[in-house]
C-alpha cells in the first residue's frame, strides 16, 4: 500500500545568495506573474545530503563522482597491501564489467555515479584473499580472472539511505537505475522577491595612511524572502529500496526529516551568515498522493506593515484545509512545529505545534506503523 509523508517547510532568510546562476545572481521564478526567489532542488537536495553526516556514521553512507575506481584502488591497497600501481590495475579489470564510459581525464567515469561506500568494501570482501595473486597476472589473465566477481550485483543492492532516498539513474546500464523514494520541489518565496546589490570596497590594509584608495571593488547580488519549501517520501518505495528493512527504512525517514528541515545551502555563506531555522513545519502522512502546497502563493503574500511571515502561515494552512474539504484528500496523520502567534486562528487545521523532537518522533512511530500493517 502506498504511503507519502510530506513535509512543507516556511522559512524565511536574510539578505542573502543561496543559490545562484552562471551570472552569480540569486535564482529567480516566476510564478504568479511575478518574479520569486527560488532555491534549486538540488541545491537543498546536496545540503540535506551533507547534513547526513552529522546524523550518522559517514562510512555507511554513498558518494556521488566520476572517481569509483580510484576509491576502489584505494581501498584494495589499503586492505591488501598492495602497491598504488597494481591496486590501480585490479580496480580498473573489476569495475570494467560495468562497461560505463570513461571520462576525459584517466581513471574517471564519463559521468558522476552515485553508490555506497560500504558497497565498495564489499567488492574488495569478493577478491580480497586472492589479491597477491592477482596483482602479479598480466593484463589478459587478470581481465579474465576477475570475470566472476558480482560487481554489477553488489552495486545493485544493500543501498545506503541516500541512495535509497534519492534514486540513481545509470544511462548505460539501467540494472542499476534506483527509483527515488523522495522528491524535492524549488523552494520558492511565498512573495514578490527582488534582487539588490551590495556594493562593497576592501581596503589594502599595507597601503600607506594617505592613500585612501581601495585595494579592491565590486558587488554581490542578495535577496531576502520567506521561501515555501517542500519535499515527500514515498515509504513504500524507500522500503523497496532497503531491501525490505523497516528499521532502515524508518531510520532513513528519521534521518532526512532532520536533515531536510535544518540544513542550508552555503552559497555566500560567509558573506551573509544566512543561516535560519524554519518558521513552520508540517508533515502529513498520507495514503492517497503527495500535495505541495505552493498553490497557497499563487496570489504572492503582501506584508501590508505586518510583515510576510503570519500572512504566509495563514494562506498555508487555509491551503492545506481546501485540499481536505474540497478535494478530499485528507492526511492519516497531521503534525507541525512553528510559533502559535503566527497561525491565529488557523492553528486548528495545522494541529497543536509540538516541539521538533517530538514531531520527528511521532512522525517516525506513525511510518513504522504503517508499514508494519501494509507490507
Amino acid at each position: 500500500m502506498r504511503t507519502y509523508v510530506d513535509v512543507h517547510v516556511l522559512q524565511t532568510v536574510p539578505p542573502s545568495n543561496l543559490n545562484r546562476d552562471d551570472a552569480g545572481t540569486p535564482k529567480q521564478a516566476i510564478y504568479g506573474g511575478v518574479k520569486r526567489a527560488r532555491v534549486s532542488s538540488q541545491a537543498w537536495k546536496r545540503a540535506t545530503r551533507t547534513a547526513f553526516a552529522d546524523l550518522v556514521d559517514p562510512a555507511t553512507l554513498g558518494t556521488r563522482t566520476k572517481k569509483i575506481s580510484a576509491l576502489l584502488a584505494e581501498r584494495i591497497a589499503s586492505r591488501g597491501g598492495l602497491g598504488p600501481d597494481d591496486a590501480a590495475r585490479v580496480a580498473t579489470s573489476v569495475l570494467s564489467d560495468l562497461g560505463i564510459k570513461a571520462g576525459k581525464k584517466a581513471a574517471e567515469t564519463a559521468y558522476l555515479l552515485f553508490f555506497g561506500r560500504p558497497q565498495l568494501e564489499r567488492l574488495v570482501d569478493a577478491i580480497e584473499a586472492d589479491l597477491p595473486r592477482l596483482a602479479g597476472l598480466d593484463d589478459a589473465a587478470l581481465a579474465e580472472a576477475v570475470k566472476g566477481v558480482p560487481v554489477r550485483e553488489t552495486l545493485g543492492t544493500g543501498h545506503p539511505i541516500d541512495v535509497a532516498l534519492f534514486g540513481r539513474m545509470v544511462a548505460d546500464l539501467p540494472g542499476l537505475n534506483v527509483d527515488a523514494a523522495t522528491q524535492v520541489a524549488h523552494a520558492l518565496s511565498t512573495h514578490a522577491a527582488d534582487v539588490e546589490y551590495d556594493y562593497f570596497t576592501a581596503v589594502d590594509d599595507e597601503n600607506p595612511k594617505e592613500d585612501t584608495g581601495a585595494g579592491m571593488i565590486g558587488t554581490v547580488e542578495f535577496q531576502s524572502a520567506t521561501l515555501y519549501r517542500f519535499a515527500t517520501v514515498g515509504l513504500h518505495q524507500l522500503l523497496d529500496n532497503l531491501g525490505g528493512d523497516l528499521d532502515a527504512a524508518v531510520e532513513a525517514l528519521r534521518v532526512f526529516l532532520v536533515a531536510f528541515t535544518t540544513s542550508m545551502p552555503t552559497g555566500h555563506g560567509n558573506s551573509f551568515a544566512h543561516r535560519t531555522v524554519p518558521n513552520l513545519l508540517t508533515v502529513t502522512v498520507r495514503a492517497d498522493q503527495p500535495v505541495n502546497l505552493v498553490s497557497a502563493f499563487e496570489k504572492p503574500v503582501t506584508a501590508n506593515g505586518h510583515g510576510l511571515l503570519a500572512r504566509s502561515v495563514a494562506e498555508f494552512a487555509a491551503e492545506l484545509d481546501r485540499t481536505t474539504t474540497r478535494w478530499g484528500l485528507r492526511p492519516e496523520l497531521t503534525v507541525s512545529t512553528y510559533d502559535t502567534a503566527d497561525a491565529g486562528d488557523k492553528a486548528a487545521v495545522l494541529g497543536g505545534s509540538v516541539p521538533f523532537p517530538q514531531l520527528v518522533d511521532t512522525v517516525t512511530a506513525a511510518a513504522r506503523d504503517r508499514l508494519a500493517t501494509t507490507r
